[in-house]
């Protein structure tokens, strides 16, 4: 033999080989090391869950909420089953006006259009709030009218041509009145107290509204306070996508001749006619 390996009976193989051999080695995944990673998935999971519903709550809290349609006080505008997203902050930078389209909370005061039974369970109870939260269902106490007159105004119906007065100027309702509807079929007459809002659904045949309301306190108004935000588009059917505008007829001058001023400001034109005159009468004495 003329090497120590061939004195063992066996050929040493080359340093190379043993290199590559070592470096296939290293490479190869650890057993069980998949199951890991499938495993850390599944534990994260629920906290992405947390995560996204926490950020979902904020935003329908602060910023947009969904709501369900459960009626049909609102067609044509709004079809039962309809979703719509509602801007909460929009109140935060204006004032309501006329013409919009409101989301408000009923809670203590109208009765609901529509009856859904108690939750049977604590289960039932999470995912109906659930639901309501997103616009799954609809919430039993939340409504979705139009403001036709703000405080200040003096809403009445109706003239001589059936239509609706706000400060003495009729409005044309035409364009988003449920069709064959009247303007209303019950007389009244109210200066809506400050502060609150007189609201109507577009199907007036069938809307339980400010009109149903007029023995109530504000007779029939409904506290700018219960505003939960604006209605300003239509998402859901995907072929219903619109947005929900404030139609043109509101946009009369004429209608914010007498309406919507704020008590402090009238009240400081009024004593500050007064003593402009005292004034006058002053200078010419002198």
């Amino acid at each position: 033999m003329t090497s120590e390996s061939q004195e063992h009976g066996a050929a040493r193989r080359p340093v190379e080989d043993e290199v590559d051999v070592v470096a296939e080695e290293t490479q190869k995944p650890a057993k069980g090391e998949k199951k890991e990673k499938k495993g850390s998935f599944w534990k994260e999971l629920p906290v992405l869950i947390v995560v996204a519903l926490a950020l979902a709550l904020i935003i329908k809290t602060f910023v947009v909420q969904a709501f369900y349609i459960p009626s049909e006080s609102m067609e044509n505008t709004l079809l039962t089953n309809d979703r719509v997203l509602v801007n909460k902050l929009v109140y935060h930078t204006r004032d309501i006006e006329r013409g919009d389209v409101v989301v408000f909370s009923g809670v203590d005061s109208w009765d609901g259009e529509f009856q859904m039974a108690e939750p049977s369970n604590v289960v039932e109870g999470f995912f109906r709030w659930v639901g309501t939260a997103f616009g799954i269902i609809p919430g039993e106490k939340d409504y979705i009218k139009r403001v036709i007159g703000v405080g200040g105004d003096h809403v009445k119906c109706c003239d001589s041509k059936g239509r609706i007065t706000v400060n003495g100027t009729p409005i044309d309702e035409e364009s988003y009145l449920y069709p064959g509807d009247k303007p209303s079929d019950e007389f009244f007459d109210i200066t809506v107290p400050q502060g609150r809002l007189w609201v109507m659904g577009d199907h007036r045949s069938v809307s339980l509204d400010s009109r149903s309301h007029t023995g109530d306190p504000g007779g029939g108004s409904i506290p700018e306070g219960q505003v939960i935000g604006r209605a300003f588009v239509i998402v859901w059917p995907f072929n219903r996508f619109d947005t929900i505008d404030i139609p043109d007829t509101f946009a009369q001058p004429a209608l914010h001749a007498m309406g919507g001023t704020p008590v402090p400001l009238a009240a400081g034109f009024g004593l500050a006619v007064p003593l402009v005159l005292v004034r006058r009468r002053l200078r010419r004495r002198r």
